[in-house]
């Protein structure tokens, strides 16, 4: 399936009309997070590399015409007014890594009116899933308190393609590996895995199971030791490892019950057989309270692998997020509608220290002392610059990170910074919103 067609049918019926009028002049969108999901303190900007790389490509070809023309129920020559179009315009947009709030654009699209509209539907779903699912995975980080976290959430997610993103937005955020072969080749994180019970339930005794696992992969292993009884599991896991003289780089794995508890007894045991440096890995429907819960007991645990709740954000799984027409040729606009009022123009985020954000009009100078968020990223439907890496996404994360304030960290009941509205900016809003009022008798 085309991606000039996985969109909305209105951004098409919209964009058709916009042509037959010869409506187009530069229009402006902002894409913005009206709020914050319940429990977060802050959002992880995700999902710009594969939004850019959707627009480099973008060009509505014959077949996507007549999908369309199906779609509507009309002969495929009422739609030839789209062949043809393509993204030739500018994209502003906080880069992938950067901390935001609600209000604060994560990206600007100015372009020739039909083709910012066309675009709408597909850069909202590519940012705030991932986005979502950034910000899911970098509270696990901040729960570990440093120890290492594994993606192992391929099987539960909503499709491959979110798997990968998944995977991909984990190490954005710090994880040290994932389970996904596909993703670790694509982006080149360390793979991740272990056995399943399955495997330990084939092979006579577990003892057996270790023991052939461990012919079949000479370097380090990972044994699953919780399919009949985790103590049992633990003290047979040691005796392999001792007998095999395998114990640096190895671990066992703790997938069910009270992980707190079996870590304790699982170390206990390693200790005392001479294993101190087998690690414990937990696994089992964590996310980022659990894990802070097993911290804050003082679990020895080396390795947390996280899976279904992480890679489906599963309580924030969505963002109320929006994108808005702010300007169309040079005409700054605005929407009146009740809870949903939008500002007008192209905007600009000023970052001061300890990120206390201003929101700005983007032709407006920057306060002292703060920088702007939102970079060019794309002019005439080109890249700016060469595809950002992981690497340099996690670096901005962990920078930003070390700055947001203890209240925003918090695992239970965050309180998110609340951005200030510069002075232009709120003169603007004001005279554009009178202006409309009396067009069209709004507010009377």
């Amino acid at each position: 399936m085309s991606q000039v067609t996985t969109t909305d049918l209105y951004e098409v019926t919209m964009a058709l009309s916009y042509l037959r009028e010869d409506m187009r002049a530069p229009a402006t969108f902002s894409l913005f997070v009206r709020d914050l999901p319940p429990g977060r303190g802050f959002l992880v900007s995700a999902g710009l590399e594969p939004a850019l790389d959707y627009l480099s490509r973008y060009r509505v070809g014959g077949t996507d015409v007549q999908e369309f023309a199906e779609a509507l129920g009309r002969p495929a020559a009422d739609l030839e007014p789209l062949r043809g179009l393509s993204f030739d315009g500018q994209v502003r947009a906080v880069p992938e890594g950067r901390l935001v709030f609600a209000g604060e654009p994560l990206l600007e699209v100015t372009a020739p009116l039909p083709q910012a509209q066309l675009v709408e539907t597909y850069l909202l779903c590519l940012l705030c899933h991932q986005t979502t699912v950034a910000t899911k995975a970098a509270r696990c980080v901040i729960a570990a308190g440093g120890r290492p976290l594994v993606d192992f959430s391929l099987r539960r997610n909503h499709g491959p393609g979110a798997g990968m993103q998944a995977a991909r937005l984990g190490a954005l955020v710090g994880f040290a590996g994932t389970s996904n072969v596909a993703a670790a080749t694509r982006y080149g994180i360390p793979a991740s895995g272990t056995m399943a019970h399955s495997y330990i339930e084939t092979f006579p005794s577990e003892e057996d199971a270790f023991r052939a696992f461990a012919r079949a992969h000479p370097g380090p292993v990972t044994f699953l030791v919780d399919t009949y009884d985790t103590e049992h599991g633990v003290a047979t896991a040691a005796r392999v490892l001792v007998d095999l003289q395998r114990g640096p780089g190895c671990a066992v794995r703790l997938d069910s019950g009270d992980l707190s508890a079996l870590a304790h007894r699982a170390r206990a045991t390693l200790d005392a057989a001479g294993l101190r440096d087998v690690r414990i890995t937990a696994s089992g429907g964590l996310d980022e309270y659990a894990v802070a819960m097993l911290v804050r007991n003082g679990a020895p645990i080396d390795v947390f692998a996280v899976g279904t709740k992480v890679g489906t954000a599963a309580d924030a799984p969505y963002l109320d997020a929006a994108y808005k027409l702010v300007e169309y040729d040079g005409r700054p606009v605005m929407k009146l509608s009740s809870a949903k009022v939008t500002a007008p123009a192209s905007k600009q985020v000023f970052r001061g220290p300890g990120l206390r954000d201003v929101i700005g009009l983007a032709n407006e100078a920057p306060p002292e002392g703060t920088e702007p968020l939102l970079q060019t990223v794309m002019r005439g439907g080109l890249r700016s610059e060469p595809p950002d890496t992981l690497g340099a996404a996690r670096a901005r994360f962990e920078a930003d990170l070390a700055q947001l304030p203890e209240s925003a960290r918090r695992i239970e009941d965050p309180v998110a910074p609340v951005p200030a509205v510069s002075t232009p900016l709120s003169v603007l809003t004001t005279v554009v919103r009178h202006r409309i009022e009396a067009r069209t008798g709004a507010g009377r």
